[in-house]
């Protein structure tokens, strides 16, 4: 009995078909829904990538005890479990912070796809790099221009990096699908930023040669620093690369159907936080006090294919959670699960045999910036703040902040697009999901000093600037003021498409008096000023 696991990062659940709503174009996972299991309220736990692989490896909720860092020695890992029993398990992945992270312990072999993201691999200072955006619209300058040396050779679609997993993956199932037992977990980084796939599939949701920038790494917070047509090409690019993963995710199916594999083989598809295009006023995922995690953050695809044929072709309303798969996996394998899990199966779901896995879903990301976070850009939002916290039930999603009256309340299976906020309408019902939220922390073993802010109902906790602080700003020619906490980054956003021919010290207070909606770019995301204002 074999598993073979894909996970596709920054998937949004609207962008695929056999979800309703199709924002980009994925036949081949419309087609394996068709036979599969389909999960339609999955949500993330920890966010965002390393948090939720450690989720994965582990089998239970991390956010209540760890962050965006490394697997930690004393770990019972997915992997590990299944060796002792014998199975060949292979990581075959792209995403950069694995590495770093150490996902690749205990795998029987592992195999890292190169030149993804900011990876450091190309050095040739010859290569031209010239950004396909103004700079102030590009999230990280220095890393995107890493990624542009990266790609700089790149030909044909097989060039590029999700191809690239896809086909290791391939060959690694023609030569080893003889095995009694195995684990093939791939993981790949795209549809994640930089968005940046082949022209091909561009041309399916746009123009690609309609002269506007490129932003293929959006700055992170509110997101009208961009026009209304750049971001729309930003949807589309990010469109495109997800019909890129589905083409070759289509063709993995084939390999795994011509070398005879379903039959005994388990299959499951999924991904591990949705982007933010425009909506709530928001782009990326941003932090702090901007870090809701609204639906299309957290709700995320789930899809399980079982030889045996439990739930084909059903759609499952149940609630699940990444640390469920581990569980599934091990009960699949008929491995027995370690009391260390706190996930749960889903193959009795599956069978027909439960209704419920879980009355709520927690999504959440503790503050505190690392060492380990600040290597790529895993990391986002605030050291300052609490980070809200999101908790779903069958019919309402809190949005849940120590301060009860910032707090927001969707009645989600009338209004899944979160746009008509109960929390005034309805006090009795957010305070209900307050306390289960404080319970369920409490029963997970959060850190008392994350759990207390929620406890006490603090009131105005946020990020905020003194009046005095100096502030380096520059101009477009909308006549947007965009400003940074230090000279050096904003003179680095200074171009063609900026008015300023120079930078201009500002004190915070004065801008705030001038320009209440300038954009203020601290914590790597563009805050607005009146957001930033002493309480």
């Amino acid at each position: 009995m074999n598993v073979i696991v894909v996970l596709s990062d920054s998937l949004r659940v609207d962008h695929v078909g056999a979800y309703g709503e199709g924002k980009a174009r994925t036949p081949n996972l419309d087609r394996f829904a068709r036979e599969s299991a389909l999960f339609t309220r999955c949500y993330i736990a920890s966010y965002p990538t390393v948090p939720n692989r450690a989720d994965i490896w582990l089998g239970r909720y991390t956010f209540p005890y760890r962050g965006w860092q490394p697997l930690e020695p004393e770990d019972v890992i997915l992997p590990e479990i299944l060796g002792e029993h014998g199975v060949t398990t292979q990581l075959i992945f792209d995403t950069p912070p694995l590495l770093y992270g150490g996902f690749y312990r205990g795998f029987s072999g592992w195999w890292y796809i190169r030149g993804q993201h900011a990876d450091p691999y190309i050095t040739d200072p010859t290569i031209p790099t010239p950004l396909p955006a103004a700079p102030h619209k590009l999230k990280n300058i220095k890393r995107t221009r890493q990624y542009l040396r990266n790609r700089y050779d790149w030909r044909f679609e097989k060039d590029y990096i999700a191809p690239r997993t896809f086909t290791k993956a391939i060959e690694w199932l023609e030569r080893n699908h003889t095995l009694d037992k195995f684990l093939l977990f791939v993981d790949t980084w795209d549809p994640h930023e930089p968005f940046d796939p082949p022209t091909h599939y561009l041309k399916l949701y746009d123009d690609p040669y309609r002269e506007v920038d490129s932003i293929i790494y959006p700055r992170y917070g509110h997101w009208e620093y961009m026009s209304s047509s750049e971001l729309r090409r930003v949807r589309a690019l990010y469109a495109g690369e997800v019909t890129m993963v589905d083409t070759w995710f289509g063709y993995l199916l084939e390999t795994v159907e011509r070398l005879g594999l379903k039959e005994n083989t388990m299959i499951i598809f999924t991904s591990d936080h949705g982007h933010l295009f425009g909506e709530h006023g928001l782009e990326g995922k941003p932090g702090g006090m901007l870090g809701r995690l609204y639906e299309t953050t957290t709700r995320i695809p789930l899809i399980i294919w079982h030889p045996e044929g439990y739930g084909a072709g059903e759609k499952f309303d149940l609630i699940t959670q990444p640390p469920d798969l581990l569980p599934t996996i091990l009960d699949f394998m008929e491995i027995p699960i370690p009391k260390t899990v706190n996930g749960r199966s889903l193959i009795p779901a599956m069978k027909g045999e439960e209704e419920q896995i879980r009355e709520f879903a927690v999504s959440a990301r503790f503050p505190g910036r690392s060492t380990e976070a600040a290597v790529f850009d895993g990391w986002a939002g605030s050291s300052r703040a609490v980070a809200p916290i999101t908790i779903t039930s069958k019919e309402w999603t809190l949005i849940c902040y120590p301060d009860p009256e910032r707090s927001e309340l969707y009645r989600i299976d009338e209004d899944p697009e979160q746009e008509n906020n109960l929390i005034e309408e309805e006090p009795k019902i957010a305070n209900e999901l307050r306390r289960a939220l404080i319970d369920l922390l409490a029963e997970l073993g959060t850190k008392s000093e994350w759990i207390e802010p929620f406890r006490l109902e603090m009131r105005g906790l946020k990020e905020f600037l003194d009046l005095e602080t100096k502030l380096y700003a520059i101009r477009d020619y909308e006549d947007r003021v965009f400003a940074f906490p230090k000279r050096g980054e904003a003179e680095e956003c200074l171009s063609p498409e900026i008015k300023s021919k120079k930078v201009q010290e500002v004190r915070f207070g004065d801008l705030l008096e001038e320009k209440p909606k300038a954009f203020i770019h601290i914590e790597d995301q563009y805050y607005w000023a009146e957001e930033l204002k002493p309480v």
